[in-house]
C-alpha cells in the first residue's frame, strides 16, 4: 500500500514551501556543535546533526484535524512550520564504530547534508565506521551514504531489513510505482547501488542479533521494512526509533496522528503506539532521527499522552 496520489503532492509541495518560507523566516542562529555525546553503560553515544529544515505539520500530517496541530504545536511555542532535526547517531560498542542512519547528503538542500562536518566536530572520520544500520531507505536516512558521487564510508558493511531491501531495491516495484512515489525509489537505488556493488551490504531477517548487543525489531508502517535497532550495555537499553514519529508536540498527545511519508499509516500507528507503551512502562532510553537534538531522553505517560524527557533532563540510568 502507497500513500494516495494527492497525499504525495502535497507532501511535495508543502516541502518546497516550507523550505523557502522556513529561509526567510529562520532566526538568527549561532555557530554549533552538531554533535552531542553520552554513555549509557559501556556505550559511546554520539548524536550527529546532519542540519535541520522547516516542515508545515498542519498540511503534512494527516489522520488529524488541522486545527489540533496548530493547537498543540502552540502549546509548545511553536507554529505549525516546525524545524525538524534530522539526527544520526554514532555508537562505540564492544570495538565496533557503528551509525545508525547516514543523513541526507545533497538530496534536501542547503539547510542540509553537513554529517561529514558533524563527524569531524565530534573528532571521528567516517573511514572509521564498521557498520551503518539503515532503519529505511527514505532519502533523510541513506542520503549520506554516498557524498560527491563516492562511497562515504569506504570501510562500513550497511545493514537493512529484508523486506526493506526487497521493497526498494526491486526493478518491478520502481518500474510499478507512480510518478510521485518514483523519486523516493530513485533516491534509496542512487544511495544504495554502490554498495550493493561492492558486496558491502548485508540485508537481515528479524530474530536475532546482527551485531554483538544490537537487536533490530520489525517496525513496519512508515515504510514496509522499516527497524528498531536495541543495543545493551550492562543492563541499560537503549532503542533508536527511526521514523515512528515526527511531530513530537502532535504524536505524543495524538498517536493516531500520521504523515504523509508514510507507505501505510495504519501499520504506522500501530507501531507507534506499541513503541511509546513499551518505552514508557520500560523506562529504556530511546532515540529518534527527528525529535529535536539531540533527540535522546525517556518517555513517561500522562493523563493526556505522553511527556517526552530529553537527555540532559533525563537521569542516568532507568529514568527515574
Amino acid at each position: 500500500m502507497v500513500p494516495k496520489l494527492e497525499k504525495i503532492a502535497i507532501c511535495l509541495a508543502f516541502s518546497l514551501l516550507s523550505l523557502q518560507v522556513f529561509a526567510q523566516k529562520k532566526a538568527q542562529v549561532l555557530p554549533q556543535a552538531g554533535y552531542y555525546k553520552m554513555k549509557i553503560g559501556d556505550l559511546e553515544i554520539t548524536t550527529l546533526s546532519d542540519g535541520s529544515f522547516g516542515q508545515q505539520m498542519d498540511k503534512l500530517l494527516t489522520n488529524i484535524d488541522p486545527s489540533e496541530v496548530v493547537k498543540l504545536n502552540e502549546l509548545n511555542f511553536q507554529k505549525p512550520l516546525v524545524e525538524l532535526s534530522v539526527n544520526t547517531f554514532l555508537v562505540k560498542s564492544n570495538g565496533e564504530l557503528i551509525l545508525i542512519d547516514a543523513g541526507t547528503a545533497e538530496l534536501f538542500g542547503p539547510d542540509l547534508g553537513f554529517l561529514p562536518e558533524s563527524f569531524r566536530k565530534a573528532g571521528y572520520r567516517m573511514e572509521d565506521v564498521d557498520a551503518i544500520l539503515i532503519t529505511h531507505m527514505h532519502g533523510d536516512h541513506v542520503g549520506g551514504l554516498i557524498n560527491d558521487g563516492k562511497i562515504a564510508f569506504p570501510n562500513a558493511t550497511v545493514y537493512v531489513s529484508q523486506k526493506e531491501y526487497d521493497f526498494w531495491l526491486t526493478p518491478k516495484n520502481f518500474t510499478d510505482a507512480s510518478a510521485e512515489m518514483k523519486p523516493y525509489f530513485q533516491n534509496a537505488i542512487l544511495k544504495m547501488t554502490p554498495y550493493v556493488k561492492a558486496g558491502k551490504v548485508k540485508a537481515f531477517q528479524y530474530g536475532g542479533e546482527i551485531l554483538p548487543g544490537v537487536t533490530p525489531i520489525a517496525s513496519p508502517g512508515h515504510t514496509p521494512g522499516h527497524s528498531f535497532y536495541q543495543i545493551t550495555s550492562q543492563g541499560e537499553k537503549i532503542i533508536f526509533w527511526g521514523d515512528i514519529m515526527h511531530s513530537s508536540a502532535v504524536q505524543f498527545v495524538n498517536q493516531d496522528a500520521t504523515i504523509v511519508y508514510d507507505v501505510n499509516p495504519k501499520d504506522a500507528i500501530i507501531a507507534r503506539k506499541k513503541a511509546f507503551a513499551e518505552a514508557a512502562t520500560n523506562k529504556y532510553w530511546i532515540a529518534a532521527d527527528h525529535i529535536a537534538f539531540p533527540g535522546i531522553g525517556h518517555l513517561k505517560s500522562t493523563t493526556t499522552g505522553y511527556r517526552w524527557y530529553p537527555v540532559n533532563f533525563s537521569t542516568t540510568g532507568n529514568g527515574q
